[in-house]
């Protein structure tokens, strides 16, 4: 799991609305790639790609790891530096419009991500887990959620730390996973008497997901 990287300049937040930069960093996070294999995986033209990725590089969130003579040309290989986490400051100042812009951007790649693990038997695993809980919360009680939140994100990072021990020493075998959470404001539940929903195991359910 890639650290987060504490984003506070707006500049760069905004930048990040663009739903191309989203799918390059999302793209990044999972291998390394040049503007041209990035290109041919989201079909959009070399030139876009090669723009954003310069952007992407400019804000520190890739970095240039290899380079590749390719027929007369130089092919550069950018990875990851870590994941953007957007403060609640900067997040609270965007306006509502490039706020859509980023959640969107986020929503599409990640959904098609979901739903081909789906397809591909990725909840069929006894740990596989899928869940959806309605709750009705005050201010202090949404704190608590975002604080609770938080600290979930920093025990995967352990947990993970320990499993690629556990991989170096050649101990298990590697298998790639991935966890999807979701918080958001939304309408009451039309049924009071079926607030949670969650499943354990390979039995599938409506997913909300997020970058």
């Amino acid at each position: 799991m890639k650290p987060f990287a504490d984003l506070s300049d707006q500049r760069v937040v905004k930048a990040l609305a663009h739903p191309l930069r989203v799918q390059i960093l999302s793209m990044l996070e999972q291998q390394t790639a040049s503007p041209s294999e990035l290109a041919a995986e989201l079909r959009v033209p070399l030139g876009n790609v090669s723009y954003h990725v310069r952007q992407l590089q400019s804000f520190g969130l890739i970095r240039l790891v290899r380079t590749t003579p390719r027929r007369g040309s130089i092919e550069h290989h950018y990875e990851l530096v870590a994941r953007p986490d957007i403060t609640d400051q900067a997040w609270d100042g965007l306006p509502d419009i490039v706020k859509h812009a980023m959640v969107g951007a986020a929503l599409a790649p990640l959904g098609r991500l979901v739903n081909d693990a789906a397809t591909a038997g990725g909840f069929t695993r006894r740990e596989a887990h899928l869940s959806r809980t309605a709750m009705t919360l005050d201010e202090e009680g949404w704190r608590h959620v975002s604080d609770l939140l938080v600290g979930m994100f920093e025990k995967l990072e352990e947990i993970e730390r320990d499993a690629g021990e556990r991989l170096a020493a050649g101990e298990s075998e590697p298998s790639h996973s991935t966890v999807v959470l979701m918080h958001f404001e939304s309408p009451p539940v039309e049924n009071e008497h079926a607030r949670a929903e969650h499943h354990d195991g390979a039995t599938s359910n409506s997913m909300p997901a997020a970058y």
